[in-house]
C-alpha cells in the first residue's frame, strides 16, 4: 500500500482534504485512490441519518473524518494513527518516521510535545484537561493542547494534572510526552470551535490555497432549491446573494447551461415499465379505459400517474459522458452529479397545478405568475421535471449525487412555522400536504386512498438505476410485501408518495430520498 504523504494546514485542512468539502466529493476522490485508501468505513444514525454527524474512517491511513448531517460538509480531521500516515508541517515532519510499518519496537508512535511547542507550532495559551470517563479502563485523562485551527491530544493521569501547574510542567512527564491524536478544524481554539463545529458556515473550498493549488475543477455550489410550486423553482448559490430560477415547461436547454454550466453527463432513457399506471382512468376506477385514454405518459396531468411515472426517471449509470448540448434532440436528462440534482429535458406540458395558498401571493409577486405555453414551440425540447437527491446515507444510490437541501416554501407562507425542507421527516411533509390540497379530497379516506406509497426495489436487475422493480401497486389494499434488502448494509426498497406537482421517494426510516418537482 502507498504511503499517504499529506501537509497539515490549520484551519483549513491536511492534504487534499478540505475543510468544507462535501462527502460526495471526499468519498469520490477517495474512491479513485484504492492502492492509497484500500478501506473506506461509514459510520451514521441508522434513523436520523440526514440530522446526525456521518463519520468517514480510513483504517489503513489512521485518519478519521467528521461530517455535519444535514449539509454533509467536513467539520474535523483527525489524526489518530501516526505511524500509518505521513504527515507534515511547514515541510517538517510531524512524527519522524519509522521504519517499521505499525511502529513496533521503540518507533515513536506520535508527535513528542517537545517537538510540537518548541520546535513546530511555538508557546499557545494553557489547554483543557478531560479528565477519564468513570468506566475508564486506562485510567488515563486526556489534555487538549490547542492552537487555532489544530489541537493535539496528551494522555495524561488525574493525579498528574493540577490547574496550578503550567502546560509544560504538566506534559514534560515520560507518559504525557507523546500525543495519541491530531484534530484540524475551523476556529479560534478547540473549546471555542466545539460549541459550532457542526453550524458554523464554512468559508467556501475555492477561496482556499489548498485549492488553488489543485487542478480539480468544482462548480458553484447550489445551497437550497425552494420549491414555490406550479412548476417553479429557485436555486440558491453557496457564499452569493445571487439565485437561479427553473421555470418547468419554458427553461431551455441553454438556459440550464448557462446559469449552471454544461451537466456533468447526458442520460438518455427508454422505460415504459410504468406506462400501465399512466393509463389508468382519471376516477381510478377498475373500468377499463377507452382508447383515447392511452396518451403519451408526459400528457397526463393525473397526480398518481404522474407519481409513478416518476419513479424510474432518476439517472443511471449509463450516462452518456461524450454529448454536446447543441445535439441534444430527443428527451434526455442532464445530470448534474455535483450539484445534486438531475433535470428531464423533453418537449413542453403543462407544469403541475399551482398550490392554493399560491394563488393570491402570485397577484403580488410577478415571479409566481404563470407563463402559459407559448403557441407554437410543441417541437422544442425544455426542463420538464427536476430529480432533488438527497444522498443518505444508505440508500441504495448514495454518493451517485452530492446532496441536495430543498425546501417547500408554499407550505410556510408566512414564515410562523418550521420549514419543511430535506431534513423534514415525511410524516410531517405528508400532513402538510394533505392540509394544503384538502380542497381536492372529498374526505379523510378518499386522502389517504389517494397517497398511498407505491414500493420499489432499486437492487433488483442488471442496473441500479433503471430497476424499479414494483412489490405493491397503487391498487393494492394491503400495501404490498415486506421490503427485502440489497445486501447486509444498504437498503434497496423504498416508497413512492404522490401529490400534486410533487413525487417523494420515501426510506423505511421515514426520511426522504430523492423529490421530483414536475
Amino acid at each position: 500500500m502507498a504511503l499517504f504523504t499529506a501537509a497539515l494546514h490549520p484551519n483549513l485542512g491536511l492534504g487534499f482534504l478540505v475543510l468544507g468539502s462535501s462527502l460526495h466529493d471526499t468519498l469520490t476522490r477517495l474512491k479513485a485512490e484504492p492502492q492509497r485508501f484500500p478501506k473506506l468505513d461509514l459510520l451514521y444514525s441508522p434513523t436520523q441519518p440526514v440530522t446526525e454527524p456521518v463519520i468517514l474512517t480510513l483504517p489503513a491511513n489512521g485518519i478519521r473524518l467528521r461530517f455535519d448531517g444535514p449539509e454533509q460538509r467536513l467539520r474535523l480531521i483527525e489524526v489518530i494513527d501516526f505511524t500509518k500516515s505521513r504527515i507534515t508541517y511547514q515541510e517538517k515532519d510531524l512524527v519522524r518516521p519509522s521504519n517499521t510499518q505499525g511502529g513496533a519496537g521503540d518507533a515513536v508512535i506520535g508527535p513528542a510535545f517537545k517537538n510540537v511547542y518548541h520546535r513546530l507550532f511555538g508557546p499557545t495559551y494553557a489547554g483543557e484537561y478531560i479528565p477519564p470517563p468513570d468506566n475508564g479502563k486506562s485510567g488515563l485523562g486526556t489534555y487538549i493542547l490547542s492552537y487555532p485551527g489544530v489541537a493535539f491530544s496528551f494522555p495524561l493521569p488525574p493525579s498528574s494534572y493540577s490547574p496550578d501547574k503550567d502546560v509544560v510542567n504538566l506534559l514534560s512527564t515520560t507518559t504525557s510526552q507523546t500525543a495519541t491524536s491530531v484534530a484540524i478544524f475551523s476556529g479560534k481554539s478547540w473549546a471555542h470551535a466545539r460549541e459550532t463545529l457542526w453550524t458554523e458556515v464554512l468559508p467556501s473550498v475555492k477561496s482556499s490555497f489548498l485549492f488553488n493549488k489543485s487542478k480539480d475543477v468544482i462548480p458553484d455550489e447550489i445551497s437550497l432549491v425552494r420549491i414555490h410550486g406550479g412548476g417553479k423553482l429557485q436555486l440558491f448559490k453557496k457564499w452569493t446573494s445571487s439565485s437561479s430560477r427553473i421555470s418547468l415547461g419554458e427553461t431551455t436547454p441553454q438556459d440550464l447551461v448557462a446559469e449552471l454550466g454544461p451537466p456533468d453527463a447526458i442520460y438518455r432513457k427508454n422505460d415504459q415499465r410504468l406506462y400501465i399506471h399512466k393509463t389508468r382512468t382519471a376516477s381510478h376506477s377498475r373500468s377499463r379505459s377507452q382508447g383515447g385514454d392511452y396518451k403519451r405518459p408526459d400528457d397526463l396531468t393525473d397526480t398518481d400517474q404522474s407519481s409513478a411515472h416518476t419513479g424510474s426517471d432518476d439517472s443511471a449509470d449509463e450516462a452518456i459522458e461524450d454529448e454536446f448540448i447543441g445535439n441534444v434532440s430527443g428527451e434526455c436528462f442532464f445530470n448534474y452529479f455535483y450539484l445534486g440534482f438531475d433535470i428531464l429535458i423533453s418537449p413542453p406540458v403543462p407544469p403541475s397545478p399551482k398550490p392554493p395558498s399560491q394563488e393570491a401571493a402570485a397577484n403580488e409577486d410577478p415571479a409566481l405568475a404563470d407563463n402559459p405555453l407559448k403557441a407554437g414551440t410543441s417541437d422544442r425540447l425544455v426542463a420538464t421535471k427536476v430529480v432533488l437527491h438527497s444522498n443518505v446515507p444508505g440508500c441504495y444510490p448514495f454518493n451517485r449525487h452530492r446532496r441536495c437541501r430543498w425546501e417547500i416554501s408554499y407550505l410556510d407562507p408566512s414564515g410562523a412555522d418550521a420549514p419543511v425542507d430535506s431534513e423534514t421527516h415525511f410524516n410531517e411533509i405528508e400532513e402538510r400536504l394533505r392540509e394544503e390540497w384538502s380542497h381536492t379530497y372529498g374526505s379523510e379516506d378518499d386522502a389517504k386512498q389517494r397517497q398511498r406509497g407505491m414500493v420499489l426495489n432499486r437492487g433488483w436487475g442488471d442496473s441500479p438505476g433503471s430497476s424499479c422493480e414494483f412489490l405493491g401497486g397503487w391498487e393494492d389494499s394491503g400495501g404490498g410485501l415486506a421490503a427485502k434488502k440489497f445486501d447486509g448494509s444498504e437498503d434497496s426498497t423504498t416508497t413512492l408518495y404522490g401529490f400534486p406537482g410533487l413525487v417523494f421517494e420515501v426510506l423505511k426510516n421515514g426520511v426522504v430520498s430523492a423529490v421530483t418537482v414536475f
